[in-house]
C-alpha cells in the first residue's frame, strides 16, 4: 500500500468558502479547520483554493447556476481566513480541479508529490482535483472526515465511492491515518 511522502506532501484545502457551506456541510468546517492547524502545526504547506463563478460560465449556461459570484459567497469561512494569510497563494479557480495553471505551477515549484485534499465539495471539486492529480502521476489523497458535499450526505458518499474506483481504495484516508502516518514519517 502507497504511504504518504511527507517531506514533499501538501494539503489542499478546497473550496471551504461561505457560498458552498449549508446545512449539509457545515459540520465539516471545524475538522477542517482543525486538519488545518496540525498540518501548520507540523510545518506542512497548506495551500487554499477559492472557486469563482462569473456571468456566462458553463455552469450558468448548462445548470443556470449563478451563486458563487462575488463576495461573500467566495470569501473562505471566517475560521479559515486567518490561516490562509499564513499558507502559500490562495489559488483562485473558475472550474472544479485545484491543477489549473497556477495549481501546476505551484506544484511543479515546490516539488510536491502528494497532494492531500479536504474541503467541499467531495464529489466535484475535491474529485476532480484528485482525479487530476492521479492523472499527472501524482499521489491524491483524499481525507474523508474532512470532506462533504453541500448536496448532501449521499452525494459525499457517491463522491467517495466514485474517487476509489478513480484514484484507488488506499487514496483514502481519515484525518487520525494521516497525521498518524505523517508522525511516522517526519521532516
Amino acid at each position: 500500500m502507497p504511504r504518504i511522502q511527507a517531506e514533499t506532501a501538501v494539503l489542499v484545502v478546497v473550496d471551504v468558502q461561505n457560498g458552498f457551506v449549508n446545512e449539509h456541510s457545515g459540520h465539516v468546517v471545524p475538522a477542517v479547520v482543525n486538519l488545518a492547524r496540525e498540518w501548520i502545526a507540523l510545518r506542512r504547506p497548506v495551500v487554499f483554493t477559492c472557486y469563482h463563478n462569473y456571468p456566462d460560465s458553463p455552469y450558468e449556461r448548462f445548470f443556470s447556476w449563478t451563486r458563487l459570484q462575488g463576495s461573500p459567497d467566495t470569501d473562505l469561512v471566517p475560521a479559515l481566513a486567518e490561516l490562509a494569510e499564513a499558507a502559500h497563494p490562495v489559488i483562485d479557480k473558475t472550474g472544479y480541479s485545484f491543477l489549473n495553471p497556477q495549481g501546476e505551477e505551484l506544484v511543479a515549484k515546490e516539488g510536491w508529490t502528494d497532494l492531500i485534499f479536504c474541503g467541499i465539495a467531495t464529489e466535484s471539486c475535491v474529485l476532480k482535483s484528485a482525479a487530476d492529480t492521479f492523472e499527472r502521476g501524482l499521489a491524491p489523497w483524499i481525507v474523508t472526515d474532512a470532506c462533504a458535499s453541500d448536496a448532501g450526505p449521499a452525494v459525499h458518499d457517491a463522491g467517495l465511492l466514485v474517487a476509489r474506483r478513480l484514484i484507488g481504495r488506499g487514496q483514502l484516508i481519515t484525518t487520525d491515518a494521516l497525521l498518524t502516518s505523517d508522525q511516522e514519517n517526519p521532516r
